[in-house]
């Protein structure tokens, strides 16, 4: 049996590995290339190829987490990435490059799927909200594990600001927040979740994730919330995860 491959394609760097979905963990080491500039479909392409190219050849299916809004296949958004993105079709475009079946999938919606199957999330029912705290804040619903796309909530306006634009983490580091400080601003975003959502769990990511024990307690809301177990392995499980399942329908 083949492992599906999974890509995560960021605004600086791209890495990837084979994936064993009976265990949700690396089947081989991980490689890891800098994002092109521009980071366009050709140039992006041509570092796919190069960073598969280091593996043994394989038919498996190969899922890519995108920086952006992705509706079949379609990338509909570019916030970290070339904006010729914008109408692609990165599933066709990639399955050309590659001659293999690629299935592309937002890069925080990959993270939650794999939160849910093989994280902090497994064996919770009901619907579960996964955040990316980093330079923006990324989101993921999933209900009893399906995946509900594209649901973007870093974008949700709060007392007048955007989000992210006010709890982001690249905010509490430009603004030299403390811990305490960055907390309140969280509070007052995931009363806003519950209050529309009313989700079973939260699951708090990004590379922040690793200080959970600073902030994560601070947060008043009256949801378990709790922090991501993958950390930066969740985007390339969740791909393979999201290949592996798009090639069985």
């Amino acid at each position: 049996m083949e492992h599906p491959f999974g890509i995560d394609f960021g605004g600086t760097g791209i890495k990837g590995a084979p994936v064993d979905l009976a265990t949700g963990t690396f089947a081989g080491p991980k490689a890891k290339i800098d994002t092109p500039r521009p980071a366009n479909p050709e140039t992006v392409s041509a570092v796919f190829r190069q960073l598969v190219s280091g593996f043994p050849s394989s038919t498996a299916a190969v899922g890519v987490t995108v920086p952006g809004v992705v509706k079949h296949g379609v990338v509909w958004s570019a916030a970290n990435i070339d904006s010729s993105w914008i109408g692609t079709d990165a599933d066709e475009v990639f399955t050309e490059a590659l001659q293999r079946e690629v299935h592309v999938v937002n890069d925080a919606d990959a993270a939650g799927l794999a939160e849910v199957e093989y994280g902090a999330a497994k064996g919770r029912r009901g619907l579960v909200i996964v955040t990316t705290l980093g330079t923006g804040i990324g989101s993921a619903l999933v209900h009893d594990g399906v995946l509900v796309p594209n649901s973007e909530l870093g974008h949700l306006e709060i007392a007048g600001k955007v989000a992210e634009q006010h709890a982001a983490n690249s905010v509490r580091e430009r603004e030299e927040l403390s811990w305490a400080d960055w907390a309140q601003r969280l509070t007052s975003y995931y009363r806003t979740l519950e209050r529309l959502f009313s989700p079973e769990l939260i699951v708090v990511g990004g590379g922040v994730s690793k200080s959970a024990d600073e902030f994560l307690p601070l947060i008043e809301i009256e949801t378990e919330i709790v922090p991501a177990a993958l950390r930066n392995k969740a985007g390339i499980i969740g791909a393979a995860l999201v290949a592996s399942r798009a090639g069985r329908h």
